[in-house]
């Protein structure tokens, strides 16, 4: 059974840090790209970032570039989100392969 599973949500400032991880198991993700994407209430689901396990450099949307920092390891990646503004508070998603995660809830507000 495959499951992908967010985790490190919360409540932060305006300006402040959060890092987000996605575990996914239960199937073959080597050599795939594992990206996360978010969605604000009245949005549509935007792509933040996407990363492969060949060591290339990451993408970012325009949005998160030089705030958000995404790694991996394995079958896990993470969202290390800098400087917090309240834009971007969404659901965030991660999708590994064709599965996607239940996201988790990044509110960002003073």
């Amino acid at each position: 059974q495959v499951k992908v599973v967010e985790s490190g949500g919360g409540l932060v400032r305006p300006g402040g840090s959060l890092t987000l991880s996605c575990i996914a198991s239960g199937y073959t993700f080597s050599g795939y790209v594992m990206s996360w994407y978010r969605q604000a209430p009245g949005k549509e689901r935007e792509l933040v970032a996407s990363i492969n396990d060949f060591g290339d450099t990451p993408s970012y949307a325009d949005s998160v570039k030089g705030r958000f920092t995404a790694s991996r390891d394995a079958n896990k990646v993470y969202l290390q989100m800098n400087n917090l503004k309240p834009d971007d508070t969404a659901v965030y998603y991660c999708k590994a392969r064709s599965w996607w995660g239940r996201g988790t809830q990044v509110t960002v507000s003073s």
